[in-house]
C-alpha cells in the first residue's frame, strides 16, 4: 500500500473522529433535553439511537462548528420531532391541532408558555437563547415566519389525512403535496442555526439562504418518502408514492432537483460561501443517510 494511502486513511478519519465526537457531545445535551420534556418524547420511537442520528446529521453538516454552536440546531431538530409527533400522532381532532398551533405561535412571539404545555415551553426554550445573540430583534419576525410555516404545512397534512381516513380518494396531488415541504422542519432548523450563529454575510443574505433552503427542503422531503414508504404504510402517514408517481420518477426528481439546487448553491457561494456550504452538505449528508434508515425508531400506532 503506497504511503500517501495510510496517510490520507489517517487523515480522514481523524477528522470523522472528530466530528463524531461533536455529535457525542450533542447527544448528550439531546438526552437531557429528553429528560427535561418527558412528555414530549415516547419510546419508542424517540430512542437513543434517533438521538444519536440527529446529532450526527448537524455534525456533519455543519462539522466547522463547535459543539456548542450546534446546540441550537441539535435542539431545534429535536424539538421539530416532538411538534411532529404531537400532531400526527397524538392529536385526535382539529381543534388539539389548531390548540398546539396557537400556543406554539404565542411562545415564538415572545408569551410565556401555559405550566404543563412542554411543546410550546421548549420552543420557548429555543427562542430564548435565540434571543440572546444581538441580531435576534431585527430577524424575529423571519424564525417566527418559519414556524407558523411549519405549523401551517403540518396542519394541512392532518387535514389531508383525515380526509383520506373518511375517503381514501381524497388525497392531495403530488405538486400539492410536494408544495407542502414545510411539514419536514429542515428550513425551520436551518434558520435557528444560522440565527445562533451568524455572521454578518449569512443575516444579510438570510432571505436568499431561506429561499434556497426551500429548495433544499423539497429534496430532503423525497429521499425521506422513498426511505420510509414501507413505514408509512403502515402508520397511515402520506408518501409521495401514493400519489400517482412512481419510485424511478421520484428518483428522477431528485437527480434533477439536486443539479438545480447545485446550481443555485454555486450563486450564494460568492455571498456567503459558508452556508452555501452548509446546505450542500445538507443534501449531501442526508441523501446518503436515507439510503439505509431513516430517522425514526420502529412504533406500532
Amino acid at each position: 500500500m503506497p504511503p500517501h494511502v495510510v496517510r490520507d486513511g489517517l487523515s480522514d478519519a481523524l477528522e470523522q473522529g472528530r466530528i463524531s465526537s461533536l455529535a457525542a457531545r450533542g447527544q448528550r445535551d439531546l438526552q437531557n433535553q429528553v429528560a427535561a420534556y418527558p412528555g414530549l418524547f415516547p419510546n419508542p420511537p424517540v430512542d437513543d439511537a434517533m438521538l444519536s442520528a440527529l446529532a450526527l446529521s448537524t455534525a456533519f453538516i455543519a462539522p466547522w462548528c463547535t459543539a456548542d454552536q450546534l446546540r441550537v440546531a441539535n435542539r431545534a431538530s429535536l424539538w421539530v420531532t416532538a411538534e411532529d409527533w404531537r400532531i400526527d400522532n397524538a392529536a385526535t381532532s382539529l381543534d388539539e391541532v389548531e390548540a398546539t398551533v396557537s400556543a406554539c405561535l404565542k411562545a415564538a412571539d415572545g408569551d410565556t408558555p401555559e405550566t404543563g404545555d412542554q411543546l410550546a415551553q421548549f420552543l420557548a426554550e429555543i427562542r430564548d437563547e435565540l434571543a440572546t445573540t444581538a441580531s435576534f430583534a431585527a430577524v424575529q419576525s423571519l424564525w417566527r415566519d418559519e414556524v407558523r410555516r411549519m405549523l401551517t404545512a403540518d396542519t394541512r397534512e392532518w387535514r389531508w389525512r383525515a380526509a383520506r381516513a373518511a375517503d381514501d380518494r381524497q388525497l392531495p396531488t403530488f405538486a400539492e403535496y410536494l408544495a407542502n415541504a414545510d411539514n419536514y422542519g429542515a428550513t425551520f432548523v436551518n434558520v435557528s442555526h444560522w440565527i445562533a450563529t451568524g455572521s454578518e454575510d449569512t443575516l444579510n443574505h438570510l432571505p436568499e439562504l431561506i429561499a434556497a433552503s426551500r429548495e433544499v427542503q423539497q429534496i430532503l422531503r423525497l429521499v425521506n418518502d422513498l426511505a420510509s414508504y414501507d413505514r408509512d404504510l403502515k402508520s397511515g402517514d402520506l408518501n409521495g408514492l401514493m400519489l400517482g408517481v412512481d419510485r424511478a420518477a421520484i428518483e428522477r426528481q431528485v437527480t434533477d432537483r439536486i443539479s438545480q439546487c447545485q446550481d443555485l448553491l454555486d450563486g450564494l457561494e460568492p455571498l456567503c460561501p459558508t452556508q452555501a456550504r452548509y446546505l450542500a452538505r445538507e443534501i449531501g449528508f442526508t441523501t446518503g443517510f436515507y439510503h439505509g434508515t431513516d430517522f425514526w425508531g420502529s412504533f406500532d400506532r
